[in-house]
């Protein structure tokens, strides 16, 4: 999931890691997870297979805010370690999308497996969704409903059944909760109905 999000905003434009892990928050939310420790060595990892690479170093080295963690720590210095200096300060790494980064993002978007039911990475792959074809899409939008359709309908012979040994509070949850998936369920509907209507134009 790292992997496509990162791949998905170098799409977009040349980062160095500090604002890709900015950006990863700014559109993917906090739930993305993404620290230092994660972000550095994902990034090696796609170098290493040629998706991502340094298309860049002449700028100085901006403070990083610490994280709080050793590990990210670690990883932030040796992603930073060892680039040529300047006079001005040391550089800075900035990654764009190769080619076959490009062609991996495709595959890793248009991906049919069940990955695609995980909220997080269905949340993931709908930010990025515009680089799908029309069909795609409503592939994507169809499978997500097809999900939440089912995840209703278990929450609900599940809350009948329990109904009598829930306290209030208990119960009162189980409602909201079914209540936000059939608020999801509708939203997407009306994009379904929405990219079949323009798919038709």
């Amino acid at each position: 999931m790292l992997e496509l999000a990162i791949l998905g905003l170098l799409k977009e434009q040349e980062l160095h890691g500090y604002e890709l892990k900015k950006r990863l928050g700014e559109t993917l939310g906090p739930w993305s997870g993404a620290s230092f420790g994660s972000l550095y060595p994902a990034l090696r990892r796609l170098e290493a297979a040629g998706a991502v690479k340094a298309v860049e170093a002449n700028d100085r080295v901006r403070a990083v805010p610490m994280t709080g963690s050793l590990g990210g720590e670690l990883a932030a210095f040796r992603a930073r370690r060892g680039l040529p200096g300047r006079a001005s300060g040391r550089t800075r790494k900035v990654y764009g999308i190769t080619e076959a980064g490009e062609r991996l993002f495709d595959e890793l978007l248009a991906a049919e497996s069940g990955a695609s039911d995980d909220d997080r990475t269905f949340q993931l792959k709908l930010a990025f969704a515009r680089h799908l074809s029309p069909d795609a899409r409503i592939g994507l939008l169809e499978r997500r409903r097809a999900h939440l359709a089912d995840r209703l309908a278990q929450a609900r012979r599940s809350l009948r059944a329990r109904r009598d040994r829930l306290d209030a509070y208990t119960r009162s949850l189980a409602e909201h909760t079914n209540e936000t998936t059939e608020r999801d369920i509708s939203w997407l509907d009306r994009l379904i109905e929405a990219e079949k209507k323009e798919s038709s134009e």
